[in-house]
């Protein structure tokens, strides 16, 4: 424990080797917890108990046992596809673990003996004292017990966007509460400055550790895959029960008993979507390559889906609705006030007062302020090491902001430095909270730079200046400030003489005005919340910075509005955090706990981040998703979903194609499961008409496998329905199957069952092969299902159905007229005028799906807790269902 107010400079000579060893050993070394890798067979294992893969197992044991090797290869390769899928999707999440390791430094400079020594970074301990330098990776977590000008890079771990000043906690006295910015964390970096700091907690302890921590539990299922599990029990209950009916009842009617079996064993596989699989995994995959055609990266495919249903848009600030670079937008001289233009740290842009672009010479002290600023300067601008890439800053972010405001008006710093040498300097500390330079002019004099927080340097103990303007120029910092600006306040002055001490250094300067910077938002970002209010998703920010810069940031980007409740999260505990719209200064833990508050209050949330500090929030979130370009490896692996081009606006493309995977999904359940019920119904009520047994098994067999083979497959790569975006999401809860689809299932399957009983009973008694007509009856209505469930009728969009319906037609058809398919599936040639009879009465199955869509276009869906008011601001559509 340091104790505060000594007066001593700190622990000099640091650990003795001895003593570092046994720590090592008592504590182990200094790297991230590893979980022990899961065997394969059981990672199998957890994806075959899958209800729905069950289902599909015991499928692919029937269609064994009667010798259907076709089907039963389709289902086998289904499930190992899916079962592959999923073991790799398991893999790449452990990965997000293991990630953490490239933050953390590989060598640490640390006081052992007195001396100081290199050592590998995993064998630093608690108590050793680390000898930081500008560049360095801080190996621990660690308390200041020196620093001359240090500032750290903490954006990674706090997401805060500016370089954080640290003050030695020796120089606190023991009656004052420590401040933050006394202790420094495992894996962020010193941009400025040196220091030294006594490590007090290494490995799983430190920061880094407690986020690896948080980011091992394992990710929870989305709606899609719940939703899946309760089909597959519910399919699974239903069809082995009705199957078991109709085995009854041909035994009670005399039929034999082997061939009933067979039977039911048929409609038992007839029943089972076994393409339901393959078509959620073809419409992922279709999803997850038309949203790498938009930059947008997909990770695990079930967040394909899952993005279609978010309820609630959590994001960051920093390189998420802002650029992640400060930029000078305002300078203020006592004789006006310019605009800047530009972005990122490219000497690119003018400064305008007014309508006049400022040049070389100016009587508005523009030239002079900058020329300051450039001086009183330790950062560097690199150009790009590439054609086409981007200037970069070395150092700190702000003093590269003043230099590339500075060359928009010609003024070089390399230049400047020749011209006037730095001859003194008294560094920034968070104390002062200025930064003071000496420059010895070419006739001899010397010139004092000094720049600094307004509050540091507005005052008669700083400036020699007019008291009133000191007010003046303070009144327009606050409103600067107000307006999420970070200011600074330059001043200057002329001596004869060197200065006598540091104290006299900053004393009797002049004011030269003010410099006002911003992480300027995207130029995008507005549009993108606007598009996702428009499409009922809420938006939410939550970040590490300044609760006044959240607040201006959201309010101009419209996340929030009148009346909406910004939260400090120094405060958590005391809000509602489901009511809040921005979260400001919000640890790792906190934004964990904020996304968990809004799942568990009904909320399907994706969350966007870049940081270290936000890998534990995004891997909880429904859809973590990670910046491509400025993002942490940490967040790309835990997240779900990468943004290669670091735009928002690209998750709400990615949000439409996941609304258009949810909805042929359903389209698919309406298809497949109205054939299904069809064949039941067919096989139940044929001996009520006279027929003996509607349909043979092979034909049943046959059947299913042309309707759920390539069409229904083909079906999940339908194109989105216009306006997709224009309503709001589902409600979670809302199950897969609700909002009138089960309703509609039943109607379509009626309308098939009386198609194809009417065919069969009509030939029956006008002496015909009415068990042909009823085979290519069913199997081509159940086609005409399939062309009206698109969501384009009429077009030729997925042309790949198409071909696919034309193919299963074709292949009906040989089962009718080719000699070897009619022998295996016992049926026999129609003439032209009985083909064309069921040809029209096969049509009705087209027109049951639009015209049940006519009559039923879909219920409106109640809006959830979360999507009350961006549904109101939406326009108040209800949502319009397959």
């Amino acid at each position: 424990m340091i104790e505060r107010g000594a007066t001593a400079k700190g622990p000099s000579t640091g650990l003795s080797s001895g003593e570092a060893a046994a720590r090592l050993v008592r504590d182990g070394l200094n790297i991230l917890p590893q979980r022990p890798p899961v065997p394969l067979w059981r990672r199998v294992g957890a994806q075959l108990r899958d209800p729905l893969i069950v289902v599909l197992l015991v499928a692919a044991a029937l269609t064994l046992a009667t010798g259907d090797w076709t089907d039963m290869t389709v289902i086998v390769l289904v499930i190992a596809v899916n079962t592959t899928v999923g073991v790799s999707q398991e893999i790449r999440a452990d990965r997000a673990i293991s990630a953490l390791s490239g933050l953390t430094a590989s060598s640490a400079r640390v006081l052992r003996d007195g001396i100081q020594r290199q050592i590998p970074a995993a064998e630093v301990v608690v108590g050793d004292v680390l000898v930081l330098a500008e560049g360095d990776i801080v190996p621990a977590d660690a308390t200041v017990t020196e620093a001359a000008s240090m500032l750290v890079d903490e954006s990674a771990v706090t997401g805060e966007s500016l370089p954080v000043g640290k003050t030695p906690v020796l120089q606190i006295a023991a009656w004052e509460s420590v401040p933050d910015n006394t202790s420094v964390s495992a894996g962020t970096a010193l941009v400025k400055g040196r220091g030294r700091a006594v490590v007090t907690a290494t490995g799983k302890a430190s920061t880094t550790g407690q986020i690896a921590a948080m980011l091992s539990e394992c990710p929870s299922l989305t709606p899609l895959q719940r939703h899946l599990i309760g089909i597959g029990r519910l399919l699974a209950g239903v069809t082995v029960a009705l199957c078991a009916v109709v085995l009854a009842d041909g035994l009670v009617r005399g039929l034999p008993g082997e061939l009933m079996v067979v039977t039911a064993i048929s409609l038992v596989v007839a029943a089972v979507p076994e393409s339901l699989p393959a078509v959620v995994t073809l419409g992922l995959a279709l999803g997850a390559r038309r949203m790498a055609s938009r930059s947008a990266l997909i990770r695990r495919l079930p967040a394909v889906e899952t993005l279609g249903s978010v309820t609630a848009l959590a994001t960051d600030k920093t390189g998420t609705l802002t650029e992640g670079r400060m930029v000078v937008r305002r300078i203020w001289t006592p004789a006006g006030e310019a605009a800047v233009t530009g972005s990122g740290y490219a000497p690119v842009g003018a400064i305008r007062l007014g309508d006049e672009e400022l040049h070389g010479p100016e009587p508005y002290g523009m030239t002079a302020l900058l020329t300051a600023a450039a001086l009183c300067n330790d950062a560097r601008l690199a150009p790009p090491a590439t054609a086409g890439g981007e200037w970069a800053a070395l150092g700190d972010p702000t003093e590269a902001a003043l230099l590339a405001a500075a060359a928009k008006l010609d003024i070089d710093r390399g230049e400047l430095h020749a011209r006037f040498p730095r001859c003194a300097e008294r560094p920034f500390d968070s104390d002062r909270k200025r930064m003071t330079t000496v420059h010895r002019l070419p006739d001899g004099g010397f010139q004092v730079v000094c720049k600094g927080a307004p509050e540091a340097m507005l005052n008669p103990a700083v400036l020699a200046d007019d008291p009133d303007l000191l007010a003046g120029a303070a009144d327009h910092a606050d409103r600067l400030a107000q307006a999420a600006y970070r200011v600074l306040a330059v001043a200057q002055t002329e001596r004869p003489t060197p200065p006598g001490s540091e104290e006299n250094l900053e004393k009797g300067l002049h004011l030269l005005g003010l410099i006002a910077i911003l992480d300027p938002p995207r130029t995008a970002a507005a549009a993108t919340i606007t598009a996702c209010r428009h499409a009922g998703i809420r938006p939410i920010l939550i970040t590490g910075d300044h609760p006044g810069t959240a607040r201006a940031i959201a309010t101009e980007l419209g996340v929030m509005h009148a009346g909406d409740l910004v939260v400090d999260c120094r405060g958590l505990r005391e809000v509602d955090l489901t009511s809040a719209t921005v979260f400001a200064r919000a640890t790792p833990g906190q934004k964990l706990e904020i996304i968990t508050a809004l799942r568990d209050h009904g909320e399907v949330v994706a969350m966007t981040g870049d940081g270290v500090n936000d890998g534990p929030a995004l891997r909880r979130s429904d859809v973590g998703v990670a910046m491509g370009r400025r993002g942490t490896e940490v967040a790309r692996q835990a997240a779900d979903l990468v943004l290669a081009d670091d735009h928002l606006g690209t998750v709400v493309a990615a949000v439409d194609e996941g609304r258009r995977v949810y909805a042929n999904i359903r389209r698919f359940l309406i298809y497949a499961l109205s054939g299904g019920a069809a064949e039941i119904a067919v096989m139940l009520l044929g001996p009520l008409f006279g027929l003996a047994l509607p349909l043979l098994p092979a034909q049943i067999l046959w059947i299913n496998l042309l309707t759920h083979g390539l069409p229904g497959v083909a079906l999940g790569g339908e194109p989105a329905e216009p306006g997709a975006m224009d309503r709001p999401p589902r409600p979670p809860a809302q199950s897969i199957m609700g909002a009138g689809l089960w309703q509609r299932v039943l109607r379509i399957a009626v309308v098939l069952t009386t198609v194809t009983l009417g065919a069969a009973v009509w030939a029956h008694h006008t002496g015909r092969p009415w068990q042909s007509m009823a085979f290519f009856a069913l199997g081509a209505a159940q086609l005409g299902v399939a062309l009206g469930s698109r969501s384009r009728p009429g077009s030729w969009a997925n042309p790949l159905f198409l071909a696919a319906v034309a193919s299963a037609l074709a292949l009906q058809l040989a089962g009718l007229y080719l000699p070897p398919l009619r022998e295996l599936l016992g049926t026999q040639p129609l003439t032209a005028a009985d083909l064309a009879i069921t040809l029209a009465l096969s049509v009705l199955g087209y027109a049951a799906v639009r015209l049940d869509r006519l009559v039923h276009p879909g219920r409106p869906s109640p809006p959830t807790a979360g999507t009350h008011a961006v549904t109101a601001q939406a326009g108040g559509h209800a949502p319009t269902e397959i």
